[in-house]
């Protein structure tokens, strides 16, 4: 178990986060239509009033590889993954206000995972926001 020591839990998160971006933002530009029925009705409106919704959710997709890109690239700079990290949980954020707009125990059911998703980017913007803090510190390995 001493290695465990030795893992950052940074890594972890990025290693984590950069995946699943990669896997969504690929799949939201390969396969928009496929994404239609997590949107909500009156959000469904609201967007194409202006563009289409395939074009939104193929920007959206372009969005999330870049967010995979900077998580799983080693040598973005820390302030580039803190706003990364900010932007992942705010989006975690907005994915449930607006899958509960309105209520109803369906929405729950589909969004509970992103609960976690959203505390996973929570942590990683506190470990990124508190790297620079904590530099040299016998206690944050690999720091």
């Amino acid at each position: 178990m001493s290695f465990l020591k030795k893992i950052n839990p940074e890594w972890a998160l990025r290693i984590g986060f950069g995946i699943m971006y990669l896997y969504s933002g690929s799949n939201l530009i390969r396969h928009p239509t496929a994404w239609h029925w997590a949107m909500p009705f009156w959000f469904k409106n609201l967007i194409t009033s202006s563009i289409s919704l395939d074009a939104y959710l193929r920007f959206q997709g372009i969005i999330e590889v870049f967010f995979a890109v900077v998580l799983l690239g080693w040598f973005f700079k820390t302030a580039i993954v803190k706003i990364v990290a900010l932007l992942s949980a705010l989006e975690m954020a907005g994915i449930l206000a607006f899958a509960f707009l309105p209520w109803s125990e369906a929405n729950f059911l589909i969004t509970f995972r992103d609960i976690g998703l959203l505390a996973g980017a929570v942590a990683l913007f506190i470990l990124v926001s508190q790297k620079n803090q904590l530099r040299g510190s016998p206690i944050v390995p690999n720091a």
